[in-house]
């Protein structure tokens, strides 16, 4: 972003500038090439189709470059790490994408070292010339996440995501260490394969306490609607009234997955931990152990747009495709 000198607003950066507001890309013993949307899109403004136009742009290229940096809004970053992550089967590959919370052009702006550290990890090779990092990665203020592991945790400071249930993948500091045995391990001998289909008839709804009758039944009676990320409280606890659980049980018997995720940031859904988790498991609803809410929403865009069959998508929330979840 940058910001419009007559409103002060901040608008989408044209990236026909980036090398005038970040001359050191030219010390970088790399050679890079730049694709951007036009016109520019702001991050609240991503789609799932965009998504998919990112996968083709990735796709179409993959076999002329080292690795890929998106520059990305940090507002729905965590959303399209995670979508990637699973479009992009067996990727063998960096994905690395930042951003900043102060615009490039400003004084203080965190996105010049975040550019710069994206750029130099996505060109990391091992000496056989395997990628170091064959990931689809968030990079932000000297971390390296799992980009299906990330959730953005703060509006105000630079370290504006983690990965809470899962350790860095690299930390930079005067050096940039890479913690390899936490990074995932592709078939470099079999090729990546993009998937361009997303299925959107999923929901996110939260539980607190007072919700209405009324509305969650109208949700999971919602036509075409295939699955439900149901945010619980801590380890997945849910209240004890006997409407909600018979409107689960209806839900899940109609065919409808639905993914319990803790709205804590950190921990796992264990429902059989107290009695207001246990119920749960009688209703059909699916474990979504330590998945993230953007990690489990877009996990079921892509397995719906794969499988026609619920049972499968159900069967499939409950295994790692990509790492996004610890069994």
């Amino acid at each position: 972003m940058h910001r419009n000198p007559l409103t002060s607003a901040l608008e989408p950066f044209d990236f026909e500038h980036l090398r005038s507001c970040v001359p050191e890309l030219d010390q970088l013993q790399t050679h890079i090439d730049t694709y951007q949307f036009n016109p520019p899109i702001d991050s609240s403004d991503m789609t799932p189709a965009l998504w998919t136009d990112l996968v083709h742009i990735i796709s179409e290229r993959y076999d002329d470059f080292d690795g890929f940096v998106i520059l990305h809004g940090t507002d729905t970053m965590a959303y399209t790490a995670s979508a990637l992550s699973f479009m992009l089967q067996n990727l063998t590959k960096p994905v690395i994408l930042t951003g900043s919370q102060l615009p490039i052009g400003q004084l203080r702006t965190d996105g010049k070292e975040n550019l710069i550290t994206s750029i130099e990890i996505a060109a990391a090779r091992h000496p056989d010339g395997t990628a170091i990092v064959p990931e689809v990665c968030i990079y932000f203020s000297g971390h390296l996440m799992r980009g299906n592991r990330t959730t953005k945790q703060s509006a105000e400071e630079f370290n504006a995501f983690e990965s809470f249930n899962y350790p860095h993948l690299a930390d930079a500091g005067v050096h940039i260490t890479y913690h390899e045995e936490r990074i995932h391990r592709p078939d470099f001998s079999k090729p990546m394969t993009p998937h361009f289909r997303l299925d959107t008839n999923v929901i996110i709804f939260s539980l607190f306490p007072g919700v209405r009758e009324d509305l969650i039944r109208h949700i999971i009676a919602t036509p075409n609607l295939r699955s439900i990320v149901m945010r619980t409280f801590g380890s997945g606890n849910a209240p004890q009234s006997p409407w909600l659980i018979n409107a689960l049980k209806q839900g899940t018997s109609k065919g409808k997955v639905i993914v319990n995720v803790s709205q804590c940031m950190q921990g796992a859904v264990e429902m059989s931990r107290y009695d207001t988790g246990h119920q749960l498991i009688e209703t059909g609803v699916v474990s979504g152990r330590n998945t993230t809410v953007e990690a489990a929403v877009t996990k079921l865009m892509y397995l719906q747009g794969k499988y026609d069959d619920n049972d499968t998508v159900r069967h499939l929330m409950t295994q790692s495709l990509c790492g996004e979840i610890t069994m």
